[in-house]
């Protein structure tokens, strides 16, 4: 795969994805078919697996001529993946476990714990895995050299290279050469691992002030060398739950939406996943996200909340997990406003909050995002003791929200990217939605009293915002980007809300008009976010089909499918683009984001043909 010097390149025939896997075939002259399957494992309920930042790759080798054929093949991983900064120095080794597994280890020699250089790890122990089998060989060295060898000889001579350097020298690589004697129509096959294993993961300011959080994976694995053993020989068992999780959700997006939908939720899976690292013990633990290449913040709540939905769908206790961190700092006196924090830490993995109030402000974004949060946490699980556990802060939140919520003055929304805008309808009913959301866990705790009084504040509220923000005397009416700007719209995602928890709160009358204004103003590729530009965000798209009439929600699905299947840009995943031209937005680096979590939403709601998950409070 790819074409390094003085190789001829092979010609790739195919490539699939699952939700945990990629899948490419590859002919070499015609005569051996060469499959390659990248696995991913995702266990939600299982953490132990979880835990661990480890994947698979499976090369299958079968004959395409009916005869038989002398097979040998050749990988290797360079010195790259232990830093982002090539002109760091690297060290490596090579062993082999008790139970028979050849391993290269790579390291950056100067460990920088808690610290990353273009979005990659300055610490831990990369580990590269395959069992020891006849017809292997292996070698570290120069590219040059490593990969030349194998290209005159089809084998590797076992030397390792001892000396030390900068990544960028001579390039060091770690290679296996692995010869499969004849192969015919029965394929044969070779297993590899790949994975990083670090002993502390995340610092973080909690009740204990500040202390550095392990790996989960070290309440289960006693080492490195345990848990990559154990990684290696669960390939079967993993294969399997992986299986199921793809099907499940192949399946499920199919029932609600077909074909299309399908294709975007199984792409969003690992990319998801793949910003989330379990840290703790047994016996305390925390999943910790990272708000990826638009900036580096760590558990920043306006992205953990659009990735919510596939965590509400495969595992709502993960959604706990998430916010236990926020609620442990603020609650322990660590972030002086009385509104929601923003983010744990400017750059991951710190979580050390904010102690003098600097985050960024996004005081209605993120009351709202938490009081939705907390309750479809609890619809879902049943843990109505969470909210007890919580409502000293939950009313501190909800107080600023009725404040503030109805004319939100000149805030920041998640689209921070947008930039300030005064009374912006949509965050305006992010909050009267997070007021009603409130009173809804104060019925539910018992706390009477509070609840009439918020649900009776939210429902004015709500009167009065649609008097603010529907334009009904256009054709079509629509509901407006902020109040008295009656020439502009935008997508009113945040009323998936109202029907995710079940609120009935805001009328039918606006559903409607919202789905019948979004086919007016589609571009090529989708709806754009709001007037001011081309551009839009995917998991707000789906939120507003999820909600939308079945034509409408059927549009913006194919739109979506049609994009990724179209676009020119060739980023992991982004999750903001170009409505007519299909491009990542030039000068906005938005790509490999945990948002796309967020084009699960159809999957909570109940459609024909589809049961979501019961809600059960």
């Amino acid at each position: 795969m790819g074409a390094p010097k003085d190789v001829e390149l092979a010609s790739q025939t195919s490539f699939e994805y699952t939700s945990t896997r990629s899948i490419f075939t590859i002919a070499a002259d015609d005569k051996v078919q060469v499959k390659v399957t990248f696995l991913s494992p995702l266990t939600p309920s299982d953490l132990k697996r979880q835990s661990l930042i480890f994947s698979y790759m499976e090369v299958e080798v079968t004959s395409l001529d009916s005869s038989e054929h002398e097979v040998q093949i050749y990988t290797d991983i360079s010195a790259e993946w232990a830093s982002g900064d090539v002109a760091a120095k690297a060290e490596w080794g090579f062993g082999t476990t008790l139970d028979g597994i050849y391993y290269h280890k790579v390291w950056k020699q100067d460990q920088q714990v808690f610290n990353e250089f273009n979005d990659r790890a300055q610490w831990g122990n990369w580990y590269y895995a395959t069992d020891s089998v006849d017809g292997l060989t292996y070698k570290s060295g120069s590219d040059i050299d490593v990969r030349g060898a194998f290209n005159g000889s089809g084998k590797l001579d076992n030397e390792k290279d001892t000396t030390f350097r900068a990544i960028n020298d001579n390039w060091p690589v770690f290679g296996y050469a692995m010869d499969l004697g004849k192969v015919g129509s029965e394929a044969k096959s070779n297993l590899f691992t790949l994975g990083l294993c670090q002993d502390d993961a995340v610092q973080f300011l909690g009740a204990d002030g500040l202390t550095n959080l392990p790996s989960l994976w070290k309440s289960y694995f006693s080492d490195d060398l345990a848990a990559l053993s154990f990684f290696h020989k669960d390939f079967s068992d993993s294969s399997k739950l992986s299986t199921e999780l793809d099907d499940k959700i192949s399946q499920d997006s199919k029932a609600v939406a077909g074909d299309n939908y399908a294709i975007i939720t199984t792409l969003a899976a690992r990319q998801a996943f793949g910003a989330t690292q379990l840290v703790g013990t047994e016996d305390k633990h925390f999943l910790f996200l990272k708000e990826i290449s638009s900036n580096g913040n760590t558990q920043t709540i306006d992205v953990v909340y659009p990735a919510t939905p596939i965590f509400f769908y495969t595992n709502p206790e993960l959604v706990r997990l998430l916010l236990d961190p926020h609620f442990e700092n603020q609650e322990s006196g660590h972030y002086p406003n009385k509104y929601a924090e923003h983010d744990l830490g400017t750059h991951y993995p710190n979580a050390t909050g904010h102690p003098d109030g600097n985050d960024e402000p996004m005081p209605v974004e993120e009351c709202g995002n938490n009081l939705i949060m907390v309750l479809a946490y609890v619809q879902l699980s049943a843990n109505s003791d969470y909210i007890k556990q919580h409502y000293t802060i939950l009313k501190q939140w909800v107080e600023y929200l009725v404040e503030d919520s109805l004319l939100p003055a000149e805030q920041l929304s998640t689209d921070d990217f947008a930039g300030h805008l005064v009374n912006q309808t949509n965050l305006a009913l992010k909050g009267i939605i997070g007021i009603e959301a409130m009173a809804r866990m104060s019925k539910i705790i018992g706390e009477t009293a509070d609840a009439d009084n918020y649900t009776s504040i939210a429902h004015d509220y709500i009167t009065k915002w649609e008097a603010l923000g529907i334009n009904k005397a256009a054709d079509p009416q629509h509901s407006i980007l902020n109040y008295n700007n009656d020439s502009t719209h935008g997508l009113l995602y945040n009323l998936y809300n109202d029907r995710l928890l079940n609120l009935s709160l805001v009328p039918q009358e606006v559903y409607d008009i919202q789905s019948n204004f979004y086919p007016t103003v589609k571009e090529t590729y989708g709806v754009p976010l709001d007037t001011r530009n081309k551009y839009t965000k995917t998991d707000w798209e789906l939120f507003c089909a999820a909600i939308a009439s079945v034509e409408t929600r059927d549009i913006f699905i194919s739109d979506i499918a049609k994009w990724i299947a179209e676009t020119p840009s060739s980023h992991p995943f982004s999750d903001l683009y170009e409505t007519d031209t299909g491009t990542q937005v030039s000068g906005i680096d938005f790509k490999a984001r945990p948002v796309v979590g967020g084009t699960f939403a159809l999957l909570l709601l109940d459609w024909d043909g589809y049961s979501a998950p019961p809600k059960l409070l």
